[in-house]
């Protein structure tokens, strides 16, 4: 797909614990997992890509990050200055009149990146329609960059009423403000479409991060050229697809779910090769748990919320709780049991790690003995069973707690299957979807010891667990098309399948064509007769103030209203085929598609050994005897029954009493529920003995 061969192609998820690294390798994937380094991520890269010997070819870097969603979770961006039309400065902080909790009387309500001290109005106007009404003047915009310099900002966002309508008077202020020589974001640049609100917040947040990233990519790149001069490196987007650095560093907006986003790309494909379309992916990694539905390949919607700031651009649905492997366990002052959100991360870890003082669910599941000291990471790391066991002990005392180690970490393990059922009902029910309807795909280094139970408590009749789980996110990189969305709002109406100027729409998508193509080459790639394009309108019916996003097929327009009418009627129970319609926003997207396809990989071979022996396994309150199997020596096709524990190097699976389980053709473990034992609902709060 380039217009340079790199020998190798290398995709890296960087976690709350560890980061991932996959390879293809001769048709088989290759996987090394090394512990994160919070503090700079980028050490653990090139950490990894030294032991695998990168630099001793030409490379592809394919990266995940979280570095974009950690800085805004933990409001450690840039000191931004936002300049926008006279008289709007306080739209960031106004918001929209929607309360997350309508009858909370102490909410405290989301404080806006900018300070109003930092917020400057410019004496402009652009009508709707896109006329100049008032150009800003030259003595205008000088008065306003001094305002602007004085306070020291280390970015500058620029959003001006009805900008995507005509950026003339964006172009004239962003042309003033380059003379401070700080990085700028401009929202006809980074948003063309309409609501000021959203579309503002976008702006900020990316000139919020666009610093951080930009050091976080240049220590990145000096790293990595460390290894080798003869390297690319390429970023994966919240949208599903990959861009190259430069993109990704003057629109780090794009890369707020960057990793997670790798996790369900991945999970389509490994669940395509065994036949399955309509699944829940599931994703339990170190220090959070995301979850999405989806009905066939990967689509994503066209806007979301993070850390409670509206993001408009393109994101796979993806829904996060703070419940993963490094989840902490504590008593509250109810003494209640709660897990989570906080994470031993990393840094310490969990206790069984050999640093960390606090108990975790990775510590639970050890000390139910879901978890194996010798066979973490396929017995390259040795986990301290013993020192677990004592400083449990010693913090269930100091508690003053009468539960038992046991009683202890089965409830750890409840409360935090509650968390992440919960979390799946979000994405499945509330949604209008029934997961009994759906296969739920667990991956992530722990999403194999709780699959099994939320399959039961949801009613989900199978699992699967993928190829290497806990770096699917990687894989998923790795398979990644190099992506690029475009955007235009509108506002269009059509009274009819006549009323559609079918021209004028060509017209529209054919410049968002030719600004695609030449982005891409500019980037270096030859786009003649590889490029696809998939092009997409946001409908809705007059005097709505919600839209329908709704696929363009093939070159002609003609049944894009009929589409709608039956979208709107399967959303919300009814339409209305007389009623006019309104285009509000054209949407392309260009793809160049990836060289690594899940279709590539090597099947299992039909044979192996059966080997396993007994272990004690705590399900609840019971101790049970239990399969240990090695999932490499698993016969391809041959059913299995539970309960066991399957171990591999990057992940361990927990099969229930009762379920079935086997290894397909395309390597995959899938495991059938029906007639697994403890289907009694367990109590998800447990108090304090």
């Amino acid at each position: 797909m380039a217009t340079k061969h790199y020998a190798l192609q290398v995709a890296v998820d960087t976690g709350g614990t560890f980061t991932d690294c996959v390879w293809l390798q001769g048709g088989r994937l290759q996987i090394l997992k090394v512990f994160s380094t919070p503090a700079d991520p980028s050490r653990a890269i090139a950490a990894a890509l030294n032991t695998i010997g990168a630099g001793k070819t030409s490379f592809t870097l394919l990266h995940g990050t979280t570095v974009g969603t950690n800085t805004l979770l933990e409001r450690k961006g840039a000191r931004v200055a936002l300049v926008t039309t006279a008289g709007f400065t306080d739209v960031i902080e106004i918001g929209r009149q929607a309360r997350p909790k309508l009858y909370d009387f102490f909410f405290d309500r989301i404080e806006p990146l900018v300070p109003a001290d930092l917020r400057f109005g410019v004496d402009e106007r652009t009508a709707a329609d896109g006329e100049i009404l008032r150009q800003p003047s030259d003595s205008e915009l000088a008065r306003v960059a001094a305002e602007v310099r004085q306070v020291r900002p280390e970015a500058i966002a620029i959003s001006f009423l009805f900008c995507f309508a005509n950026p003339q008077n964006e172009q004239r202020a962003a042309a003033a403000f380059r003379q401070l020589q700080l990085p700028l974001s401009l929202a006809h640049v980074i948003l063309p479409e309409f609501r000021e609100y959203e579309r503002t917040s976008t702006v900020v947040v990316n000139a919020y991060l666009q610093p951080v990233m930009e050091r976080y990519l240049g220590r990145l790149w000096s790293r990595t050229a460390e290894h080798s001069a003869r390297g690319r490196i390429f970023v994966m987007q919240s949208s599903g697809g990959i861009t190259a650095l430069e993109s990704a560093a003057a629109q780090p907006v794009r890369t707020v779910l960057s990793g997670p986003a790798g996790g369900v790309v991945g999970a389509a494909a490994m669940a395509r090769r065994s036949g399955f379309e309509h699944i829940i992916s599931f994703d339990m990694g170190g220090t959070s748990t995301d979850v999405s539905l989806l009905e066939g390949a990967p689509r994503p919607a066209s806007e979301g919320e993070i850390a409670g700031l509206p993001v408009r651009v393109p994101m796979l649905d993806i829904h996060t709780v703070g419940a993963g492997g490094g989840s902490i366990a504590r008593f509250d002052a109810a003494g209640a049991l709660r897990v989570g959100p906080e994470s031993a991360g990393a840094e310490p870890g969990p206790i069984c790690y050999g640093r960390g003082q606090q108990p975790t669910v990775t510590d639970a599941n050890l000390l139910l003995g879901r978890i194996r000291t010798e066979n973490f990471l396929g017995g390259k790391f040795q986990l301290d069973g013993e020192r677990t066991r004592r400083l449990v002990s010693e913090w269930l005392r100091k508690q003053g707690t009468r539960l038992t180690l046991q009683q202890f970490a089965a409830g750890v393990v409840r409360v935090v299957n509650a968390t992440m059922e919960k979390a799946i009902r979000v994405v499945s029910i509330e949604r209008g979807y029934d997961p009994r309807d759906f296969t739920l795909v667990a991956f992530g280094g722990a999403g194999g010891l709780h699959a099994c139970e939320l399959a039961l408590s949801l009613g989900i009749a199978r699992v699967i667990v993928p190829v290497l789980p806990g770096a699917l996110s990687a894989y998923g990189i790795l398979v990644s098309d190099i992506v690029k969305d475009y955007s235009r709002t509108v506002l269009w109406t059509v009274d009819g399948p006549r009323g559609l100027d079918e021209k004028r729409l060509a017209a529209e998508f054919k410049a968002l064509e030719k600004l695609a193509r030449r982005d891409f080459e500019g980037e270096g790639w030859h786009t003649d007769g590889a490029l696809l394009i998939r092009r997409s309108l946001d409908l809705r019916y007059g005097g709505q103030g919600f839209e329908l996003n709704v696929p363009l097929k093939g070159a002609s327009t003609g049944g894009v209203l009929n589409d709608f009418h039956r979208e709107h009627q399967r959303r919300y129970g009814y339409s209305h085929p007389d009623r006019g319609i309104e285009i509000v926003t054209l949407r392309l997207r260009a793809m160049l598609p990836s060289t690594v396809k899940a279709g590539s990989l090597e099947k299992r071979k039909t044979s192996g050994t059966q080997k396993a022996r007994s272990i004690e396994v705590g399900i609840g309150e019971r101790v049970i005897r239990a399969e240990l199997r090695d999932r490499a020596e698993l016969t391809v096709n041959r059913s299995y029954r539970g309960p066991a524990v399957v171990t591999e190097y990057s992940a361990t699976t927990m099969v229930l009493p009762g379920m079935r389980y086997r290894v397909d053709r395309a390597g995959n473990l899938v495991i059938d529920t029906a007639g697994g034992a403890g289907k009694r609902k367990q109590p998800s709060t447990w108090v304090l003995g």
